[in-house]
């Protein structure tokens, strides 16, 4: 431990804290207007992160000479933020959205109640549990586009929005564990420690489906008046079966090649040339909520790559049970794919421990914005259905806690 750590450890502490505050600094932007601009660019929450780590930066920068922070920055994985940049994108796309759409109503359709609630129980339920396939940041990014319209409206109370917000970002942390490759949590120690879609369909999956559907239904439920005059919306347009085509492969390369960073980027230059050929079929793209997430999750890996150091001891002294909760509970102040990983570094772990720490972490993976990767794209997409365009930090976590609680059981009891 040296000075820069303690530094390191009391800027990530701030970061933290500004991420709770940022409801309170957009109530504060309107109050001032004079300074409403800067205000406003401080309260949203996915500059936070990237804001603090300019700020470690410079505090390396004083301590220990520029070219040592360089060379931090540049040692640091930014593959991940790449890759739910250009996932985002694509899977915004209206071919993509307009197909998933399609299906979605036409499964609605067949379902025994009301065809609008039946559309939102798809988009808790099964659309997470599609990220087992297409991965965690497309899923939340088709599920978020879809919900919007539907339940995060002016006329629907705050609070079950915040409820809605938990049980998807929870349901899309659970509900990549069907495979080894879809959650980030998972990925970190799939390759270490030999798990592969069979193992974790076999110890996790069927598990988080349950989770999934209890939580889906228990929404479902609680939305049932407000939804109860919805109608089913109507396709207005058609898409070229070929234009579609081409987005869904271009969208599969991505995920087949989600980490190869030269070769999705390459997939995502094409992706941007085709959509400007066929322009007439296209809506417009979502790169500033695409770049605002990729540059919250950058962020968080060049602040979180200083935490080593305490993180590591801690989950090392647990015991499976202990192990559990606590990757839980670290998860909401940390990304659960960096905790995961501090855990595949330690030497002699058990089974039953490697177990408990992976389940721990995706199940707390709901209960704030950086507690899972694809929940910054949740945020970007969704926050203007909410007061202030905002979302607290504190109404997240406690829309969260019950599905949380339903997932952790699930992993802890089945």
């Amino acid at each position: 431990m040296t000075a820069i750590h303690i530094v390191a450890a009391i800027i990530f502490a701030l970061a933290l804290i500004h991420t709770f505050a940022a409801k309170s600094i957009e109530h504060f932007a309107h109050r001032h207007p004079k300074h409403a601009g800067l205000l406003h660019l401080l309260g949203e929450v996915e500059v936070v992160f990237g804001f603090w780590a300019f700020v470690l930066i410079g505090a390396m920068a004083a301590l220990s000479g520029g070219e040592e922070a360089i060379a931090y920055v540049e040692s640091r994985q930014y593959t991940e933020p790449l890759f739910v940049f250009v996932i985002m994108v694509i899977a915004a796309s209206r071919p993509v959205l307009e197909f998933v759409k399609t299906i979605v109503a036409l499964l609605a359709r067949a379902m025994p109640f009301n065809t609008a609630l039946a559309q939102v129980w798809l988009c808790l339920a099964a659309v997470p549990l599609m990220g087992s396939l297409i991965t965690e940041p497309a899923a939340m990014t088709l599920a978020a586009l879809m919900l919007a319209p539907r339940v995060f409206r002016p006329d629907m109370p705050e609070s079950l929005k915040y409820a809605v917000l938990g049980v998807l970002f929870v349901n899309v942390s659970i509900g990549g564990t069907l495979t080894s490759f879809a959650a980030p949590p998972v990925l970190m120690v799939a390759v270490r420690w030999n798990w592969d879609s069979g193992f974790m369909l076999m110890h996790l999956g069927w598990k988080a489906v349950i989770a999934v559907l209890i939580n889906a239904s228990a929404m479902a439920f609680l939305l049932r008046k407000p939804l109860r005059s919805e109608k089913m919306e109507a396709q207005t347009t058609e898409m070229p079966i070929a234009v579609s085509i081409m987005h869904l492969l271009l969208l599969s390369g991505v995920v087949l090649f989600a980490h190869h960073p030269a070769i999705f980027i390459g997939l995502f230059l094409f992706f941007l040339g085709f959509t400007q050929a066929y322009e007439r079929f296209q809506s417009p793209l979502i790169l500033r909520e695409g770049l605002l997430v990729g540059f919250f999750l950058a962020g968080l890996v060049v602040l979180g790559g200083m935490q080593q150091w305490w993180l590591q001891p801690v989950v090392s002294s647990l015991g499976p049970k202990a192990l559990f909760f606590g990757a839980l509970g670290l998860t909401a102040i940390t990304d659960n794919a960096a905790l995961t990983y501090l855990g595949s570094l330690i030497d002699g772990i058990g089974d039953a421990a490697k177990y408990m720490l992976v389940a721990g972490a995706v199940a707390g993976g709901g209960l704030t914005v950086i507690a899972n990767a694809p929940n910054p794209a949740g945020v970007a997409l969704l926050r203007a259905g909410f007061e202030d365009q905002s979302i607290s930090a504190s109404g997240l976590l406690f829309g969260a806690l019950l599905p949380t609680v339903v997932a952790a059981l699930c992993f802890l009891i089945l």
